[in-house]
């Protein structure tokens, strides 16, 4: 045991040259950690085979709480500890439910301790899943579809499954014909939030994986289990705040249902289709019904494609003659046409008053309709990211959705009768309507960014986003922005700039002594893992490591087991250029992920990585770092600082200050009224 920990103790040493640098006594305390995790992991090796029950019981709830270690995790692996955790699951359970009766408790704890340490112990990444068997699929999946089961076990069943299918094709085609979305439906009518998380979680993920010739299948079932009106009246809607991980859930299924309009997005439309063809000519029934169609004669055939003609200019395409090849550009493809039909079945009345009123105004004040349909349903996919793949770190998901079961037509519609009234209040001409677009998209980014609890709420929010009031806040964004460009002001710019970039540096450098708490993703998402990492007071070190729950305020250094030396550090690289961003299976596809990540190399082949919580966090890290090794800070916060900075400290020396003595200190805060028996009159 012993010569292979000090094995173990080698290939570290190969892999962090700081171990080298390292004092024997901190040498030698690595080795007895190492020494000790390799005896935990043969003791409960033993232990959970123990005949005594309550013996048993205790090694699991052991094995459960060290499996988190990546160092034991890998000791207990190499003793095939996975295989006997799946054995047990597999057949020790039906001998444990022959003692359930009288021994229901410790059934349940037992169970649940299983998985429990199962879960830790795949999370590390060690053990491939294709390696398990049906009956183990067969058997996890028995616990989800129980009606009654301990709450802890349906959960780790449910993060298995969610594992299984992200990870493996064809574990995913096992869980598929084991698990249906009916008999998950009922997880999510409880009260238990974290169960409804992860049961949306195992949809997704089946909905992520399934072959695109089934992904319109599972949403046709999806439809009919009324799986959004569920989630609206019991996760959304439900008396209690939504947290980040359900949020992020729902936000990966509004992204997976969108993406559904990919396919009609990316199909032209086929000029010589009878069948689409006939598509547009019901847009011109609907809107000119009262037209009688004339008689099949050579010179009825001439007035009725003249008639044609004439409608398709009042409808608003730019090919009057043959409106299909307007539909030829992808995006948005065959999804505008199918939105003007949408438009005009369930919202006929809007629809006739939008064409007939366009087509009695000059044609250079018309709001072309079609035209309009067609780049609106192009700005919606773009505004809504249709075709992308869900963020990995994003909780950005809208309420108002999941209201409707046609909520993009829905959004479409109301966009469309803005984008009309919009036109109005511009007295747009056609040589405008890029600008209208312009104005359209802001209108609808500034409605989106309130979050909406409903359709009707959003459209009541561009109500009061007119053009006048976009115009305003315009305005007002200008003023705040103001930045003097005469020569004495550039001057007195250049001269203080120094001054507020060292006051940017010290605040970037104290935020990294106060250190940041980042989670570990892996590839279920599981965002349970934490580990932390600040800058020591004077600037020499960087001390990191693992955290068993998210911290209330600073983590002292002392409780920080690892140092990496600021000498040591040779570059910070971010992006694509991180390591964990080539890494085979990385997120390195993901937009999002890869605007959070960076890494810091030292010595040779040697990285730490890093993905932070959010852009802001970021860019403290990214400052702070390269302010460590003397190099220039480059992120969009500390450009915004240095604008906001510069404008403050110019206006303040601006002002006409003679003879007003400015304190150093803030006023103190007056004292409370000895009562508060006073109105204010506001009359």
């Amino acid at each position: 045991m012993v010569v292979e920990c000090w094995k173990i103790c080698s290939n570290l040493e190969r892999s962090f040259g700081w171990l080298m640098k390292l004092p024997n006594t901190c040498r030698q305390l690595l080795l007895t950690v190492l020494t000790e995790q390799a005896q935990n992991a043969q003791q409960l090796h033993e232990r959970i085979q123990s005949s005594s029950m309550d013996a048993k019981l205790e090694a699991l709830k052991d094995l459960a709480s060290l499996s988190r270690d990546v160092t034991f995790a890998q000791e207990f692996i190499n003793l095939d500890g996975i295989s006997l955790l799946t054995q047990m699951v597999e057949s020790g359970t039906e001998r444990y439910q022959k003692l359930q009766k009288i021994m229901k408790p410790c059934f349940g704890d037992m169970l649940s301790f299983t998985l429990t340490a199962f879960v830790e112990l795949m999370d590390h990444g060690i053990v491939s899943w294709d390696t398990f068997s049906v009956a183990f699929i067969k058997k996890i999946a028995s616990f989800v579809n129980k009606s009654a089961i301990d709450i802890s076990i349906l959960q780790r069943s449910l993060a298995i499954l969610e594992s299984m299918v992200l990870n493996s094709h064809d574990l995913y085609q096992k869980v598929a014909q084991e698990i249906t979305i009916g008999q998950l439906i009922p997880h999510l009518q409880g009260s238990d939030q974290e169960i409804q998380t992860y049961t949306i979680a195992v949809i997704n993920a089946l909905f992520l994986k399934a072959p695109d010739d089934r992904r319109q299948e599972m949403a046709n079932i999806l439809a009919q289990k009324q799986l959004r009106s569920i989630i609206l009246t019991h996760v959304i809607r439900a008396q209690r705040a939504i947290n980040n991980e359900m949020a992020h859930q729902l936000y990966v299924l509004q992204v997976l249902t969108f993406n559904l309009l990919e396919d009609r997005m990316m199909t032209k439309m086929d000029p010589q289709d009878q069948a689409q063809r006939d598509i547009i000519f019901e847009l011109r029934r609907i809107a000119f019904d009262a037209e009688s169609e004339p008689n099949n004669s050579s010179g009825s055939m001439e007035k009725r494609k003249s008639m044609y003609t004439r409608d398709y200019k009042k409808l608003g395409f730019i090919n009057h003659v043959n409106p299909a090849m307007d539909f030829t550009q992808t995006p948005p493809g065959m999804l505008a046409l199918d939105n003007m039909l949408y438009f005009a079945k369930h919202h006929q009345d809007a629809y006739i008053r939008i064409v007939l009123e366009n087509s009695s105004r000059e044609d250079k004040h018309e709001c072309p309709f079609g035209r309009s349909s067609i780049e609106l349903t192009k700005m919606l996919c773009e505004i809504l990211k249709v075709g992308e793949l869900p963020s990995e770190t994003c909780n950005d998901f809208h309420p108002m959705f999941f209201t409707h079961d046609r909520s993009f037509e829905e959004f479409f519609c109301i966009c469309i009768q803005l984008l009309n009234k919009t036109w109005k209040e511009m007295r747009a001409t056609s040589e405008d309507f890029n600008k209208v677009m312009q104005v359209v998209k802001e209108q609808v980014m500034r409605a989106l960014t309130t979050k909406p609890s409903s359709l009707d709420q959003f459209k009541s929010k561009l109500q009061n986003l007119s053009y006048t009031e976009i115009l305003k806040i315009r305005q007002s964004e200008r003023m705040n922005q103001e930045d003097f460009q005469s020569r004495p002001i550039l001057e007195l710019k250049e001269k203080i700039q120094p001054e507020i970039l060292e006051l940017i540096k010290q605040q970037r450098l104290n935020r990294l002594v106060e250190g940041t708490c980042f989670r570990k993703l892996n590839a279920r998402r599981r965002q349970d893992k934490f580990w932390y990492c600040r800058l020591s007071p004077n600037h020499k070190v960087l001390h990191y490591g693992d955290l068993e729950e998210s911290p209330q305020g600073e983590v002292p250094h002392d409780s920080l087991q690892d140092k990496l030396p600021v000498a040591d550090i040779k570059a910070v690289v971010t992006g694509k250029d991180c390591p964990h961003m080539k890494e085979k299976g990385a997120l390195k596809q993901n937009k999002e992920v890869l605007e959070l990540a960076f890494s810091i190399l030292y010595d040779s082949n040697c990285q730490l990585n890093f993905i932070a919580p959010d852009k802001h966090e970021y860019c403290i890290w990214t400052d702070g770092l390269n302010a460590l090794l003397g190099k220039d800070m480059m992120s969009d916060l500390t450009r915004n600082d240095l604008d906001t900075l510069l404008s403050m400290e110019i206006k303040l020396r601006l002002l006409d200050l003679e003879n007003i003595q400015i304190p150093d200190a803030p006023p103190p805060i007056p004292k409370e009224p000895s009562n508060y028996d006073f109105v204010y009159d506001c009359n």
